[in-house]
This record gives C-alpha cells, sequence and structure tokens, in this order.
C-alpha cells in the first residue's frame, strides 16, 4: 500500500530526546517500511526515517530557538499533504484535527489517531462537528468525553521489540520518574512516595515553559529538601534503557485521564515492573499483580513497593512481547487501512492509468 504518515512537527520522528506521538509515528513508519509498504512520512526536516521524508519544517519547531508559533509550519504542512493527497491509498494523520476542513473530499480514505487528552469542553462541539471523520483512540478510556464519531477501534501503542533490552537482574536500588515534570503526572506523588518507602528516586524528565512555575516552586523546593532524589533532566534512548532497565520499579503516579502512557510499556520492555495509580489508560496496559500494581493512593503505592520483588522481570517482558510490540501495532493499523470504504487498491489505481491512458473515464 502507498501510505502517507502525517505527525507532528514539535518533535523529530524519532525525537531526540521527549516526545510520546512523533515516537510512535516513527516506530509505526519504520514497521510498515519493514513489512514493503510504500510510506511517505510528512515531518520535521531533522526526521530519520527509512521511508521518504517530505520535510515540512528545517528542523523540530521545539528545539528552534526562530519558532514562536507552530502553526503557521503546520498549515504550510497541510497544503503540501493536500496537494499529493491523489498519491496515496491511505492517508493516516497524528496532528488532533487541524486537517478536518480540509480532507472532507477524501476522508474515507484517512484514519486520524488522537493521541492527546479529550475531556477538554472546547472539543466537544468540534467533534461534534465532524462526527464522521474516521478515528482511533489509544485507549478504551480515552474515548469517554466524545461525543458519539466514527470510531474504527482503539489501537494501542507498541515499541521494536529490539529497542529496549531486556534487564533480568537490575544493578540499581532505585525507582525510576521518567516523562515530564507536570501537575498532572505528579512527580510530587513520586517524591513523597519514594520517601515513605526510604528508597532512592531518580527524576529523568524535561520542563516545559508552561510548567516552570509548577517547577520552580513545588517540584525543585522537594528534591532539595528530599537527599533520596536525583534530577536528571531529559535523557534520549540509549540512555531510557539503563535508567528502566535498572530500577527496581517505575512509578506512574498520575492524577489524570492519561490516554496511554507510553512510558510503561517502555518499562515493561526493559523487565521493569510499574507502580501505577489506575486513572486513564492504566488498567488496559497493566495486568495487575504481573506486569506491576495498580493503586489509588499513596498508601497502595508504598505497600505496593514491599511487594515488587515479587514479580517476575521475565513475565513482565513476556506480556511486552505479546501485547505492545511495534509489529502488532502495525499489522492492527494495515488491517484497519484495507477497511476503509475508500481505500484504493493497486489494481484500482492501475485501471485508473489504464483509462486515462486511452481517454476513458474510470471509476475505481
Amino acid at each position: 500500500m502507498k501510505i502517507a504518515q502525517i505527525a507532528p512537527l514539535a518533535e523529530s520522528c524519532p525525537p531526540k530526546l521527549y516526545g510520546g506521538t512523533e515516537r510512535i509515528v516513527s516506530y509505526l513508519t519504520e514497521e510498515l517500511v519493514r513489512q514493503g509498504h510504500d510510506v511517505t512520512l510528512f515531518a520535521s526536516g531533522d526526521s530519520e526515517t527509512s521511508a521518504r521524508l517530505v520535510p515540512c519544517s528545517a528542523m523540530a519547531l521545539r528545539l528552534d530557538p526562530m519558532v514562536k508559533d507552530p502553526l503557521p509550519h503546520h498549515v504550510m504542512m497541510l497544503d503540501a499533504v493536500c496537494r499529493r493527497a491523489d498519491e496515496f491509498d491511505v492517508l493516516h494523520f497524528h496532528i488532533d484535527y487541524l486537517h478536518y476542513p480540509l480532507v472532507r473530499d477524501f476522508a474515507d480514505r484517512t484514519v486520524t489517531t488522537l493521541h492527546g487528552r479529550l475531556d477538554l469542553p472546547d472539543l466537544h462541539p468540534l467533534y461534534a462537528a465532524f462526527p464522521d471523520m474516521p478515528l482511533v483512540s489509544i485507549s478504551d478510556d480515552q474515548r469517554k468525553p466524545m461525543p458519539p464519531v466514527r470510531w474504527l477501534g482503539t489501537i494501542h501503542h507498541g515499541l521494536p521489540r529490539d529497542l529496549l533490552p531486556f534487564t533480568a537482574r537490575p544493578e540499581g536500588d532505585y525507582l525510576a520518574f521518567l516523562g515530564r515534570i507536570s501537575p498532572e503526572k505528579r512527580p510530587d506523588r513520586a517524591i513523597e512516595i519514594a520517601a515513605r518507602a526510604k528508597m532512592p528516586l531518580r527524576i529523568a524528565a524535561k520542563v516545559d515553559k508552561a510548567d516552570q512555575g509548577y517547577w520552580d516552586m513545588v517540584i525543585a523546593p522537594m528534591i532539595a529538601a528530599h537527599p533520596n532524589v536525583t534530577f536528571i533532566g531529559e535523557i534520549n534512548e540509549h540512555q531510557k534503557a539503563e535508567f528502566l532497565g535498572n530500577a527496581r520499579a517505575l512509578l506512574f503516579p498520575i492524577d489524570w485521564p492519561e490516554p496511554f502512557g507510553l512510558v510503561m510499556i517502555e518499562a515493561m520492555a526493559c523487565g521493569t515492573p510499574v507502580i501505577a495509580f489506575g486513572h486513564g489508560s492504566v488498567p488496559e496496559v497493566i495486568d495487575d499483580g504481573i506486569t506491576g500494581h495498580i493503586v489509588h493512593d499513596a498508601d497502595g503505592a508504598v505497600a505496593a513497593l514491599h511487594r515488587v520483588a515479587d514479580l517476575d522481570r521475565a513475565k513482565v517482558r513476556a506480556v511486552f512481547e505479546r501485547r505492545f510490540t511495534a509489529s502488532r501495532m502495525a499489522d492492527d493499523y494495515v488491517a484497519l487501512y484495507r477497511d476503509l470504504p475508500g481505500v484504493r487498491t493497486e489494481a484500482a489505481r492501475l485501471r485508473r492509468t489504464v483509462g486515462q491512458d486511452i481517454g476513458l473515464q474510470v471509476v475505481a
């Protein structure tokens, strides 16, 4: 199949440091190419891919000091996509809703994966205005706030099988927090839990401009007051394998409807159990008592840490390999692509070309 993948431009594909959506777009793109599909990736110019890259910005917008507003860059990318839309059997968008008014004429061969939270009040009327746009959720829980729309399915994220190696015997005796410093991710809870459990905590996370005040007023003082806590900052993929693999457990103490939580399956790939608060997608991702423990408060998290050594890290890895690989994710998407009512097969494209060559109008 000829497939277009349209990524956000905030980060490269894959991101150099933190970044969830662009990371998944990269994993999906590379697996589709590996499976033999003809894939074109619309993404930032510093992306690295085995697909055909259409650079839509010089570099990841978050890392470009000259960029103040990301919207113009995405508008220009959408113009490039729409001008070339007829080249593709399927167009797969990962940019929320920006393209909806532009793709009505070929919406029946598009897929839009929604990667973010959907419980914000401004989104309800927007999605109500586009009820026929083909959508994919990344967890069943993500769908709950939505008006009636055209869900094609839920497809959980996946990672390349060999991206993060399994660590049977972690060398560190610490807890890990990986992601982003923000109120909904609750790094303050992680610090409290580690202090009560009398365990070291290492925090590898980025601080967005929007969360700088939260860092300055809440988290930085807490880290300074707790000598068991080490702040590392943003880390890359190589550092992530060591960081997660050598941890006793990953703390995922979220306080929001997490749409998926990529870090949970990254930890599972390393064999590292996850102690997660039961919000959003967590009950869909974590097999309680097998890949970690689902808790509902700090007391439960501390108690779970006393039992985490009883979990079999090999079983944690086995669940990852069964449920959360990039090959499974790509297989799910390809099956979905083939069921789209407007999907164009090779035969249909051939008929159109032959008809045009001899001056006939052919309806494919």
